[in-house]
């Protein structure tokens, strides 16, 4: 058993509108620990709608849930399609047309006689109400096996709608008995590729399911488990969420809502240590993803974002031999960064970042992507990491990359 989702209008197939219902709707099905395998998108084309309603019964849905083509206007056609489908006549239903009057009454508005095609609903079916808009969907079990939910494409009506009525709903069909309990790995430094092949058969568990995600050099394992409690999800991901963390070592830093800075700021808190940061190609955004983290001011000091070679001399320190002869974008001048805004703004630690971000720049020996990452430690070292980035994925990507790189810099010596 298992529902699928459909959504309606061809708005979303154009990509005028962004599919924000059928992200929500999924983590919705997933908390109530409903299976889910498919979404659809479809047009408002009644022979289309039908032909997606045939298809995900074919694949064994029991539970349809649509959202969009519930409103008064000829191209919403998502109930009249349903009904046709399974040959039910519609019925104007009375208490539709008087509750939608009565909400334009408070906008001092009079109902549009179109409006009344928003009280039609199948024969067999039940309301499912509105409490913010006009248009009402259904709650209806046309055929043995089979519920089918539908809400407006309106985000704000859509959820109300779903938390009043369609999750009471299905719960008292039986459904949602189970939860799906889960938890997000995150790694940095390692390619999703490589952590794939360290762990492995991991991958082939189906209870629980391990699944990679990778966005902006991040790379995610997911780790969920169908169960009739939160403590036996926990169980049953527990020993596979440490084998991962094992296998992924020293590239995971933590799970769900961690950030890499946060951890760090928790390992500067920890140690009692102050943070200051040297930027050029990031342009202040390492002080940026830092200063994220409620309550950075206890560690982090500030930041100073050195663009231009004559900061980099008069206010970091930075040689103006090694800027010449080495070039602005190199090991020793990222370490001098790092030494000079540590001592400079008086911290324990120094971070720095000098690159090409692009997308122009590059030379053959230096080119796109190329970035140095500076740390300079409470004694008085300092280390450098080279960072070979590219030039295809652009300059946003470099330059997001690198930030988060150099806080994973830090996070490894901290450790």
């Amino acid at each position: 058993m298992s529902a699928e989702i459909i959504c309606v209008g061809t708005e979303l197939l154009l990509g005028d509108i962004l599919n924000g219902n059928a992200q929500y709707l999924a983590r919705e099905l997933a908390d109530l620990g409903i299976p889910h395998y498919y979404q659809t998108v479809v047009g408002d084309n009644p022979a289309r709608i039908q032909r997606a309603i045939d298809i995900a019964i074919e694949r064994g849905a029991q539970i349809l849930i649509f959202t969009g083509g519930l409103g008064p206007t000829p191209d919403d056609l998502t109930i009249a399609t349903i009904a046709d489908h399974f040959n039910a006549p519609l019925h104007e239903r009375p208490d539709i047309i008087a509750d939608i009057e009565a909400k334009y009454r408070q906008r001092d508005r009079v109902m549009n006689p179109s409006n009344r095609k928003q009280a039609l609903i199948p024969a067999g079916a039940d309301v499912l109400p509105n409490p913010v808009g006009t248009a009402p969907g259904i709650l209806w079990q046309p055929i043995d096996n089979l519920s089918i939910l539908t809400f407006p494409g309106v985000p704000a009506e859509m959820r109300a709608m779903w938390t009043q009525t369609g999750v009471p709903y299905l719960k008292s069909l039986g459904w949602g008995d189970q939860v799906l309990v889960s938890e997000m790995l995150k790694f940095w430094g390692i390619s999703e590729s490589v952590l794939a092949e360290r762990v492995g058969d991991l991958f082939n568990s189906e209870n629980p399911t391990v699944a990679p995600y990778a966005n902006y050099g991040e790379v995610k394992l997911r780790v969920a488990a169908r169960a009739t409690s939160e403590a036996e999800g926990r169980a049953l991901i527990d020993p596979i969420a440490a084998q991962l963390k094992q296998l992924g070592y020293p590239h995971y830093y933590g799970s769900d809502d961690t950030t890499l800075a946060a951890v760090v700021g928790q390992a500067l808190r920890d140690r009692g240590q102050t943070l200051a940061v040297a930027e050029s190609c990031t342009g202040g955004g390492l002080g940026h993803l830092l200063t994220e983290v409620p309550g950075s001011s206890a560690y982090f000091w500030g930041g100073i974002v050195s663009y231009d070679n004559t900061v980099k001399i008069n206010v970091l320190g930075v040689d103006r031999d090694d800027l010449m002869t080495q070039g602005a974008v190199s090991e020793v001048v990222a370490r001098q960064m790092a030494a000079g805004v540590r001592d400079r703004l008086g911290t324990d630690w120094g971070l720095s970042i000098t690159g090409i971000a692009g997308p122009g720049g590059g030379t053959e020996d230096k080119p796109v992507g190329l970035v140095y990452l500076g740390l300079a430690s409470p004694d008085g070292t300092t280390t450098s990491q080279e960072l070979r980035l590219g030039d295809t994925r652009g300059r946003e990507w470099v330059r997001r990359v690198s930030a988060y790189s150099a806080i994973d810099l830090l996070r490894q010596t901290l450790a």
